[in-house]
């Protein structure tokens, strides 16, 4: 019975021994022989985006209208009803609202956006279309 034991105990030896010197080494455990090459590295840049340049110290509102005429338009805020402004044309705006006055101008609920410049609270553009004239 120990013979048994011996034989077995020298047969895995001779297994392990064996195993050892035929596997080969893995792998992941060898050093990177190629070179990296840098130009497959770098980005490739297609189109260069700019951002849109916006009216730096311009506020904007948006809301609709309740009364305008060549002088001043008072517009209700979009999501506030009790938000109520009344905005001061500049003399290019006052001209631009002359034109679009003779069309018919802006009318009660028109959707309008406008850029005013917050110390004199005068609007410095309005964007949004009059609705047509009854």
């Amino acid at each position: 019975m120990k013979l048994r034991f011996v034989a077995a105990g020298l047969g895995t030896l001779a297994l392990l021994a064996a195993g050892t010197v035929v596997t080969p080494r893995a792998a992941a455990q060898d050093p990177i022989l190629t070179p990296i090459i840098v130009s497959e590295a770098a980005p490739i840049v297609t189109k260069v985006l700019t951002p849109k340049p916006k009216n730096p110290g311009l506020g904007k509102f948006e809301g609709y209208v309740m009364n305008a005429n060549l002088a001043q338009v008072t517009v209700r805020a979009k999501g506030n009803d009790l938000g109520i402004q009344t905005f001061a044309l500049t003399q290019d705006e006052s001209a631009k609202m002359q034109k679009i006055m003779d069309k018919g101008g802006y009318q009660y609920g028109d959707k309008v956006t406008i850029y005013f410049d917050p110390q004199t609270r005068q609007a410095v553009k309005i964007k949004g279309k009059p609705s047509k004239a009854l």
